[in-house]
C-alpha cells in the first residue's frame, strides 16, 4: 500500500490492529474479529495485515479509501506509547550514570545492562523493573495528574499489591523527576546474563499481582534469612540437592516465590551507589 487517504493518513502508530475500518464510498466495514469470508481472510487479522490487492466485497475500492470507524484499541495504544517514551528517558537517565559514575565500580556486573522490563500501569501509575548492571528495582512513576518533585530522597512508604506489601524508598532525578523504587536485587553478581536477569524480572512482574503469594509476605525474618542461599541455589541448581523443601527447583535463574517476594527486604546500597 503506497497511499492511504483514510484516517490519520494511515499511521500505524495511531490505527490499531483492533481497529474497524469502514470504506469511504458505500460504508462496508471490516471488521478484523470476523475477517472477510469472500476473500477467504480469516478472523483476527488486521486490516494492515490485509493482502496488498485487497478491497471493498461490496464496491471494490482499494483499502486506501477505507476509514476508522471505531477503534477499541486505540487507548491501549495510545498508553503503550506514554509507557515507552517514560521508559525510555528512564533508560536513558540510568545509561548516562552507568557510563558517568558506575563502569569502574567492582561491585558492577559488566555482563548486564540498563533496561526497562515489564512496565505496565498499576492504579493509574505506571510500573515496572529497571535493572541494571548494578542493581534491579521495581520502580514506580507518578499518574499524569500526579507531582512527584518534592519527594524526599531516602523517605520510605509502604506500598499494596495482592501479593503483600512492600517497602519503597523516595527519590528524584533531574531527567524523569520523583519516583519510587523498592530494591529486588542489588549487586547483580549472581546473574551470568542479561536474559537471566530479564527472566527474573518478568517473572517479578507476574508474581507481584498473585494473591496466593500473600502468606509467604508475611514471614519477612524468614525470607530475609534464606535469601542469599536461595539466590545461590537458583544460579547452580546442583547445589541444591540436599537441601530442605525450601531449596527452590533446579530451574535455571528462574526466580522461587520467595525470591521474588524479598522486594524491600535487601539491605540497601549507599546512595550514591543506589541512585
Amino acid at each position: 500500500m503506497t497511499t492511504f487517504e483514510g484516517s490519520f493518513l494511515g499511521a500505524k502508530d495511531k490505527i490499531s490492529p483492533l481497529a474497524i475500518m469502514e470504506c469511504k464510498v458505500c460504508w462496508t466495514p471490516y471488521d478484523p474479529a470476523e475477517g472477510d469470508d469472500f476473500r477467504q481472510i480469516d478472523a483476527g487479522t488486521a486490516f494492515f495485515d490485509l493482502p496488498e490487492d485487497w478491497s471493498c466485497p461490496n464496491c471494490s475500492s482499494p483499502k486506501e479509501q477505507f476509514l476508522v470507524r471505531e477503534d477499541p484499541g486505540s487507548e491501549a495504544m495510545r498508553e503503550r506509547a506514554w509507557l515507552d517514551g517514560l521508559t525510555e528517558r528512564l533508560v536513558s537517565d540510568f545509561n548516562e550514570v552507568w557510563h558517568s559514575k558506575m563502569r569502574d565500580v567492582p561491585l558492577v556486573n559488566k555482563a548486564l545492562r540498563v533496561e526497562a522490563v515489564g512496565w505496565r500501569m498499576h492504579d493509574g501509575r505506571p510500573l515496572g523493573v529497571l535493572l541494571s548492571p548494578w542493581f534491579m528495582n521495581l520502580v514506580m512513576l507518578p499518574r499524569v495528574d500526579e507531582d512527584w518533585s518534592a519527594l524526599v530522597a531516602g523517605e520510605k512508604e509502604l506500598q499494596h499489591f495482592p501479593s503483600g506489601d512492600y517497602e519503597f524508598i523516595h527519590n528524584t532525578r533531574a531527567a524523569i523527576g520523583g519516583y519510587k523504587a523498592c530494591s529486588l536485587f542489588s549487586p547483580m553478581a549472581d546473574f551470568t546474563t542479561q536474559a537471566q536477569a530479564v527472566d527474573v524480572a518478568q517473572a517479578v512482574m507476574v508474581e507481584l499481582f498473585r494473591d496466593e503469594n500473600r502468606a509467604e509476605t508475611d514471614r519477612a525474618a524468614d525470607i530475609r534469612e534464606m535469601r542469599e542461599a536461595e539466590v545461590l541455589a537458583e544460579v547452580q541448581p546442583d547445589a541444591a540437592a540436599d537441601q530442605d523443601e525450601n531449596t527452590p527447583a533446579a530451574m535455571g535463574l528462574a526466580p522461587t516465590r520467595r525470591q521474588l517476594l524479598t522486594a524491600g527486604l535487601v539491605p540497601s546500597m549507599p546512595k550514591d551507589a543506589a541512585e
